[in-house]
């Protein structure tokens, strides 16, 4: 089982570590990959209720801008893989998104991984572009067409929200067609799109008491999803964001059993506070004992 680290702001201050430094821990301790959220903007008084239930944390409105966050952490290490959990795809222009992966991918050597959504915060989203009642109808889009720029000389798209003629984007990223594409959504349509057009899954799961049951119910969705659409379910990508709470005996044994179902990966995401509020040290640290072989 990979095992990597959300890195959740309180504040992006002297209080959190630079990323850099924290990755290159992170690689030494052994973790596989890090990951990092996406909120451009907040609102100063959403009336979008939390989906989480309850007052939205006051760190949402204090997310890091992500590309930036993560080439600081590809530039101090060799093997860690860097993630979005989540990126959300409607709320950035895609050409200008292409060529930033793009390059974020190339120079890092193809260890970027794109964990997407499509946003929950209507007031944040539509001024940066969200069709917000259509936002998964324009985030594949977005990807289509991202896709295109990646993998063609001279790309040409068009659709709804994305229209071009033979432009040219400049580096491609190392892997191709793109790095891979990890849907991370509640939607009730989540699985159908990993199976047409996604290249893996990577739900979160708060309540770890809970984490085989709901895998269970939902790779048994999606085995039927790719059987319908033709999709090889063994190709995808499968990650599990969650809180690990257990000792290390309890941990082992809940990660074998996610395996079983064809988890892969779990990234370690607090449900009660930022992992930079405290020690971050002994968190990294800590799930390092429980977590890796």
């Amino acid at each position: 089982m990979k095992v990597g680290i959300s890195m959740i702001y309180k504040r992006v201050d002297e209080s959190a570590p630079n990323p850099g430094v924290f990755a290159l821990e992170c690689e030494k301790l052994g973790l596989e990959s890090v990951w990092v959220g996406d909120h451009m903007l907040f609102h100063a008084e959403p009336k979008t209720p939390f989906p989480a239930g309850g007052p939205i944390p006051d760190h949402y409105a204090h997310f890091p801008e992500p590309f930036v966050v993560l080439a600081m952490a590809a530039a101090t290490t060799k093997n860690l893989r860097i993630g979005t959990s989540v990126l959300l795809v409607p709320e950035h222009e895609p050409l200008a998104a292409a060529k930033r992966i793009a390059t974020l991918d190339r120079l890092s050597g193809g260890r970027l991984m794109l964990g997407i959504g499509a946003g929950w915060l209507r007031e944040a989203a539509e001024p940066l572009g969200s069709d917000f009642p259509h936002r998964w109808t324009q985030a594949a889009e977005h990807v289509a067409a991202m896709r295109a720029l990646w993998s063609q000389p001279a790309a040409s798209f068009h659709g709804k929200y994305v229209n071009f003629d033979r432009i040219v984007c400049n580096p491609k990223p190392a892997q191709q067609p793109g790095p891979p594409i990890l849907i991370g959504s509640s939607d009730k349509n989540a699985l159908k799109w990993v199976a047409r057009w996604g290249d893996g899954y990577n739900p979160v799961c708060f309540v770890t008491q809970k984490a085989v049951s709901f895998m269970e119910r939902k790779i048994a969705e999606l085995k039927a999803e790719c059987a319908a659409a033709g999709r090889d379910f063994t190709k995808l990508d499968i990650t599990l964001m969650i809180c690990l709470t257990g000792d290390r005996p309890q941990t082992q044994e809940l990660l074998a059993r996610l395996a079983d179902l064809g988890v892969n990966r779990i990234v370690q995401v607090s449900a009660s506070e930022p992992l930079f509020e405290g020690d971050y040290r002994a968190k990294i640290e800590h799930l390092a004992r429980i977590a890796l072989p």
